[in-house]
């Protein structure tokens, strides 16, 4: 599938509900439990997602976007999130993902961004030279990271409770 805004829009606006159905009013043990080691909880990845909201991918279309000659990204801070959610509940999380992410949208959408707009650039700090389009379409791709990456926490909380079905579920053979 070629790049297309609107079917990105798509899926960035569907992931505040998709979480919310997914996460609110469950049994903490779901969320607060990660795969070991120095992996992620449900609870560290919505906290994750609601840092990228502020500091990644908005400002990130902004400087590509802006007339500015410096076009470099600022290094994104992948672990931010455990100082920026102490103490919040989990529902107050979802809440702010989904309204920081529906700004974002809003935000997106009043730029009115052309075809021609998806060629210009600005500098990634690891990668280099990206594309409007690219970024865009890793916002998406990001998102949907994260709903596989929740759902594998979640189910590997049930991999000894499965039993013999554990041959069946792929899901479970990753961990």
């Amino acid at each position: 599938m070629n790049f297309n805004l609107a079917r990105t829009i798509e899926i960035l606006e569907r992931t505040p509900l998709a979480l919310q159905t997914m996460l609110l009013n469950i049994d903490p043990e779901w969320t607060s439990t990660n795969e070991g080691g120095n992996t992620w909880s449900v609870y560290d990845v919505i906290g994750h997602l609601i840092h990228g909201e502020k500091t990644d991918w908005i400002p990130r279309i902004e400087i590509i976007l802006s007339n500015n000659a410096d076009k470099s990204f600022q290094k994104f801070d992948r672990f931010a999130q455990f100082e920026e959610s102490k103490g919040k509940s989990l529902a107050s999380l979802l809440a702010a993902f989904t309204t920081i992410r529906n700004n974002n949208l809003e935000h997106l959408r009043s730029k009115n961004i052309s075809e021609a707009d998806f060629m210009l650039t600005g500098i990634h700090p690891a990668f280099g030279k990206i594309t409007l389009s690219q970024l865009l379409a890793t916002w998406a791709v990001h998102d949907l990271n994260h709903l596989a990456q929740i759902s594998r926490i979640m189910a590997v909380q049930y991999k000894a409770a499965v039993g013999p079905w554990v041959e069946y579920l792929k899901i479970l053979q990753t961990s």
